[in-house]
């Protein structure tokens, strides 16, 4: 499942084009594949797509297009195909019998990054959880080799027995990491309950946003940041000062469509920190062409996994140095496009529909960050005055200390 290659590895995209997929949306999805095979350390170098009505139960793909792909397999020397949807062990076994090469689903993909990523003990327990999860159904027939040592009724095989056996380690695997999970669970409660009163911050949002970037710049720390998928898996939370008011805050892993609900269980100790958090901040890429889907994402799985709609919500629309910030007036006879809207106009088309609900930055080049620092500050605020009604000396005779680490 788990791939640790050092050399690259020449990768095929196959996605399908279905009545409840159109084109348009197969192609953003494969574009995200690609960013995730390209995470996993892969060279994409060719795409497969097929209208069809629904995914062939046998290959996900027609017979004819199967064809296809394996002819531009041998021919380029290509070690892996990856599908756009969950594969069925199935599919897998009479794909692998076809092309003779590695057969990754995007379950399997994301799972590999999530891998290479985890760093701490709770990360990596999080993803083995995952992966043997997702690994349990899919042992169905995985054991073709022992198939004729099958009997009839009353005459179980050993392929059968196999199965079961493998079925029962997995499910005592399964069971062991829980019950690690669940005394990580209560070490991290202990921590947040350590933390005392203060007011909590949460970063929150699509993967590869800039929330690390972002971390870093209000913590001053040195979170790792990278402009790839997933590139933070652990929880980090650090103490800041916003004009003598003390805040924790908390960086937290990105989502991603077509997220399986297994991961997102999984990852149970890290999503805690966006349920315990009294403000979000909703990071948003808005150089990103379906940052509104991603927006649409992300808010279904906060509703999911916390009751986000009572929490107070900033959107920070991140990334604008991507545009060119060309005026209105200007004698630029340019086509409007989204690369080029000015900065006035994003305000006026956005901020209308938000308020003050919502800032837009640059994390990358420090732009407008001091609005943000004032949109979280009165946020804040509000959180503490709620809690303690009497303390508003509290602002004035604060002295803060040097920005450190929490957990």
């Amino acid at each position: 499942m788990i791939i640790n290659k050092e050399m690259t590895e020449k990768a095929v995209l196959i996605g399908l084009i279905t009545l409840q997929q159109p084109e348009q949306k197969t192609n953003e999805y494969l574009d995200e594949l690609a960013f995730l095979a390209d995470t996993a350390g892969a060279e994409t170098v060719c795409r497969f797509t097929q209208k069809v009505d629904y995914p062939n139960p046998r290959t996900y793909v027609g017979k004819g297009k199967l064809e296809e792909i394996k002819n531009y397999v041998q021919e380029n020397e290509i070690g892996m195909v990856i599908f756009d949807d969950d594969l069925s062990t199935k599919q897998v076994s009479n794909i692998e019998r076809e092309l003779q090469v590695k057969i990754l689903d995007r379950t399997t993909l994301i799972l590999d990054i999530f891998a290479k990523r985890a760093q701490t003990a709770n990360a990596k327990t999080q993803v083995e959880l995952a992966q043997y999860q997702y690994l349990l159904p899919r042992l169905t027939r995985m054991w073709t080799h022992l198939e004729r040592q099958r009997g009839g009724i009353g005459m179980r095989g050993p392929g059968e027995t196999q199965i079961e056996t493998d079925r029962r380690i997995i499910l005592d695997r399964i069971s062991r990491l829980k019950k690690e999970l669940e005394d990580i669970d209560k070490q991290k409660s202990i921590q947040r309950k350590n933390r005392g009163k203060l007011t909590r911050v949460a970063l929150v949002g699509y993967t590869n946003v800039g929330k690390s970037t972002l971390m870093n710049l209000l913590s001053k720390s040195d979170v790792f940041a990278e402009n790839k998928l997933f590139a933070t898996l652990d929880t980090t939370v650090r103490k800041i000062t916003i004009e003598n008011l003390p805040l924790l805050l908390t960086d937290t892993v990105g989502f991603i469509r077509k997220l399986p609900t297994h991961l997102v269980d999984s990852f149970k100790s890290t999503l805690d920190e966006v349920r315990d958090a009294d403000v979000l901040l909703h990071v948003v890429d808005i150089s990103h062409p379906q940052w509104e889907e991603q927006m649409e994402v992300v808010n279904k799985t906060l509703a999911d996994v916390c009751d986000s709609a009572h929490k107070p919500m900033i959107v920070v629309f991140n990334k604008i140095d991507a545009f060119s910030f060309t005026p209105k007036d200007s004698d630029d006879l340019t086509p409007r496009t989204r690369e080029n809207v000015s900065l006035d106009e994003l305000k006026e088309s956005y901020m209308a529909k938000l308020g003050s609900n919502c800032v837009f930055i640059s994390a990358k080049k420090q732009i407008n960050i001091d609005e943000l620092k004032q949109r979280v500050y009165e946020a804040a605020k509000q959180v503490h005055l709620s809690r303690f009604p009497y303390n508003d000396f509290l602002y004035q005779t604060y002295s803060p200390e040097d920005d450190a680490a929490v957990d």
